[in-house]
């Protein structure tokens, strides 16, 4: 279980009653924050870490866990406290590091995301998920060659991993190595039918290559897998290109 400490990123215990559930020691509160994360209660891990830190202000994993329930609830300004908080009390706490990179990731920041996730990694090396992240920072920033050194390790710790497949193929794509990119877009295919995205970079690949009727397979088969509302943007994008493959080929 990885960086919230206790509580997985990606034991079920029964809650007591609301009313008793801020009382108790600050282990059990603790406890009970970690419950309440992992049955999706973030308000109510906040309240309960809260109750934590009011008895002992010393437990970086309190604040450590705050922060992640601040972020599921999108209080990030409180989220990055917390961190902050956390690696104040405990400086090696890797987790908090991580976490901290997710929140500068989310806004857009990677050039701050990077240190943290560099951090992270020395306290924990074998973590495929923190080279997998800054593999993303590094392709938000325009560095194909670092985000390809990040995806290839984190395939090392975790071989079957499709979104690492996936996002390498990209970098491959932004570093001009179409075949390469291809290959990983394939290999995620295998692995996840149902990755839509991964279509539609297929076909970017392929356009890339002058398989322009496969490219085009590669375009439908992305808007057959594609979820009308989450993708609606690069749905249009990809019908206007199948658009402009077809009068290029005067085909359909």
């Amino acid at each position: 279980m990885r960086h919230v400490l206790l509580v997985g990123m990606i034991g079920l215990y029964l809650l007591l009653p609301a009313a008793a559930q801020t009382t108790g020691t600050p282990e059990q509160l603790f406890q009970q924050g970690l419950a309440a994360l992992q049955e999706g209660e973030a308000d109510r891990a906040v309240e309960l870490f809260s109750a934590v830190v009011a008895r002992d202000a010393t437990s970086a994993t309190a604040y450590l866990n705050r922060g992640v329930a601040y972020r599921r609830l999108g209080k990030f300004a409180e989220a990055l406290a917390d961190f902050d908080q956390a690696l104040a009390l405990a400086p090696d706490l890797g987790e908090a590091f991580y976490n901290r990179a997710l929140i500068h990731s989310l806004q857009g920041n990677p050039e701050k995301a990077v240190p943290d996730l560099t951090a992270a990694l020395k306290h924990l090396p074998d973590d495929w998920q923190i080279y997998y992240n800054r593999g993303n920072a590094y392709l938000d920033l325009n560095q194909p060659a670092e985000a390809l050194a990040d995806y290839d390790a984190a395939l090392k710790l975790r071989p079957q991993a499709p979104e690492v497949l996936h996002n390498r193929g990209l970098a491959h794509l932004l570093a001009g190595r179409a075949p390469e990119a291809l290959a990983d877009f394939d290999r995620t295919l295998a692995l996840n039918p149902h990755f839509a995205r991964a279509y539609f970079n297929k076909g970017q690949a392929l356009e890339k290559l002058g398989r322009l009727p496969e490219a085009r397979r590669a375009y439908r088969q992305f808007l057959e897998a594609a979820d009308p509302e989450k993708d609606r943007g690069l749905m249009e994008r990809t019908l206007a290109i199948l658009k402009g493959l077809e009068a290029q080929t005067g085909q359909k």
